[in-house]
């Protein structure tokens, strides 16, 4: 089938035209105009195309015009990687169908009661959307029966792959039919992606839209190499002395979109974290304060962030980094839109500073080495600040009420003028001190290559503990972590982690995560033993219950690290 200009040129059902013309839909996208014609002739397709195009028409109009609203039971599984977008698909289906008598539609993710969606199962939904966990648990159960199904979709495929459901996703597309259509869409096409699609795709159709590039030129693009410093202590600093409208900060984990966003607003930001288990409601509450300017700093991952439409985006930093070059240069365009521009900022660990080279090469621009504002230049900043702010007071506002009653709390409690005045400036700057605490000294290693540019050679950067100290890794994947190096005197408990050499982890792996994650140096962590499926660490006694419990949600080689005390 060709392509076509208009959507009443395809044999789709009257009601489905009807309820897309209701919707607004007129001329169809790209990933539509390509798309929909092989998946109506029954072929399956591998869909590649960025956010945003128009993705779920493409697939949902060709599979609801396939559902035979007199049977019931699945016809339509689309597995999508976050209860989010499983909820903004089958909302999508719904309005799609809505004039189809007797369509049902489920969605199925966790964190929800399981009645409510058994209930719909047993019903005889003909749509099912669902989130890869839940989805097994039903076809586990027999609360989902797939031997009626006729199209299986994976949808933002390379998303479900960075979180870690490559094993559910096989178990899930192994259940279903063999002579059921399948899809898969995507938004970046990484080998393991393209793996999934060879084994579960037949005789695929592949439909490739360009990416757009008009926003590249416009921002500025600048790494700050992850040191003595912590990610969060570099973050404050750089939103505190940098002039944003509004910035955008990536994390890898819905986890993290709470934890940061708290620290944030503890240290006097206005920001607010957006993810995957906040129902629709609060995340359009969050939105509507953003575009009120109540929010300036938004905290979210690539998921829940896809698709959000927020003017005004001044600077996008990669707190953590995206697992591929494409991922990131999705994330950077959020900002520098509409002839503005841009500043995107990452924060790179000294052995992912080979990936900035991928990212040049994708974004054909440069990134720059910047350096976060010392504890002295800080200093200096908040008192320069502090200064002008009163000025500002002292020069604009009417204070004859404000000396009289300061004259009066003086002369009442016999304290000094100037002695009042220090201690109404000591409470003022409680939050967030005027004298900042000095910085912690690197270690030799770090000062020897610190401010260093990345290597181009594609190398992967050794700076944080040398070439000693990368052997020393690489060495230890075949046994223990010999600890050369660690302090002394450390009294040691041993974890299990759920992560091991068929995960791909290595010491070195481990050793980067619990460092980042507890923000512990890499000294305190003691012997690493690798086995197949999981491994054991050595960490101090006495651990804080918060800082286990942030090592539990930790990620190590994409897997959770599941850590337990032996």
């Amino acid at each position: 089938m060709s392509e076509f200009t208009t959507f009443s040129a395809l044999e789709l059902p009257e009601p489905i035209i009807r309820a897309i013309t209701e919707m607004g839909f007129t001329a169809p996208t790209p990933i539509q105009q390509r798309a929909i014609g092989p998946l109506l002739e029954g072929r399956d397709v591998l869909g590649e195309a960025q956010t945003g195009t128009g993705k779920t028409a493409a697939f949902g109009l060709p599979a609801l015009a396939n559902i035979d609203t007199t049977v019931r039971g699945a016809q339509l599984l689309v597995v999508a990687p976050t209860r989010e977008l499983a909820i903004q698909v089958a909302e999508s289906l719904e309005q799609m169908g809505k004039f189809m008598r007797g369509l049902s539609v489920a969605t199925v993710y966790g964190g929800a009661a399981y009645g409510p969606q058994i209930k719909l199962l047993k019903g005889g939904a003909q749509v099912v959307v669902g989130t890869p966990g839940r989805l097994m648990d039903h076809i586990n159960k027999g609360t989902l029966d797939l031997s009626k199904l006729k199209m299986s979709v994976l949808d933002e495929a390379d998303e479900m792959l960075n979180m870690g459901f490559v094993e559910d996703i096989e178990f899930i597309m192994e259940s279903v039919p063999k002579d059921a259509q399948r899809a898969l869409f995507s938004a970046t096409m990484p080998p393991q992606i393209r793996k999934i699609a060879q084994k579960f795709l037949s005789n695929s159709v592949h439909v490739q839209i360009e990416k757009t590039q008009e926003h590249k030129a416009n921002i500025t693009q600048k790494a700050w190499k992850v040191s003595v410093l912590s990610k969060n202590t570099a973050l404050e600093r750089i939103l505190e002395t940098t002039d944003y409208n509004l910035a955008l900060i990536f994390v890898r984990t819905r986890q993290d979109t709470i934890t940061l966003a708290e620290h944030l607003q503890n240290k006097g930001f206005k920001a607010a974290g957006l993810n995957g288990d906040m129902n629709q409601a609060q995340r359009e509450a969050t939105v509507s304060q953003l575009k009120a300017g109540s929010v300036r700093v938004l905290v979210a991952t690539d998921v829940v962030a896809r698709g959000l439409d927020v003017p005004g985006v001044s600077h996008v930093i990669n707190y953590d980094l995206p697992n591929d070059a494409e991922s990131y240069v999705h994330r950077i365009g959020r900002t520098g839109r509409a002839g503005r521009s841009g500043e995107a900022i990452l924060f790179a660990r000294p052995r992912e500073m080979h990936l900035l080279r991928r990212y040049e090469r994708e974004t054909k621009g440069t990134i720059e080495m910047m350096e976060v504002p010392t504890a002295r230049e800080m200093t200096a900043y908040r008192l320069e600040a502090c200064q002008k702010r009163l000025a500002d007071v002292v020069a604009n506002q009417d204070l004859n009420t404000m000396r009289e009653l300061v004259e009066q709390m003086a002369n009442d409690g016999g304290v000094d003028m100037k002695d009042l005045a220090a201690a109404l400036l000591f409470e003022q700057q409680q939050t967030r001190p005027l004298f900042v605490k000095d910085d912690p000294k690197p270690r030799r290693e770090e000062r020897e290559v610190r401010g260093d540019r990345f290597d181009r050679s594609g190398r992967s950067d050794r700076g944080d503990r040398g070439a000693k100290g990368r052997d020393r890794f690489d060495k230890g994947a075949k046994g223990p972590r010999k600890g050369k190096g660690r302090e002394s005197n450390i009294e040691f408990e041993t974890y299990r982690l759920s992560v091991g050499k068929d995960h791909g982890a290595r010491p070195g792996d481990i050793v980067g995560a619990i460092a980042n994650e507890a923000n512990m140096d890499s000294r305190m962590i003691g012997n690493i033993k690798l086995h197949g499926e999981h491994s054991y660490v050595e960490l101090p006694k006495g651990l804080p219950a918060a800082v286990v419990a942030k090592l539990q949600r930790a990620r190590i080689r994409q897997q959770p690290s599941g850590m337990t005390k032996v």
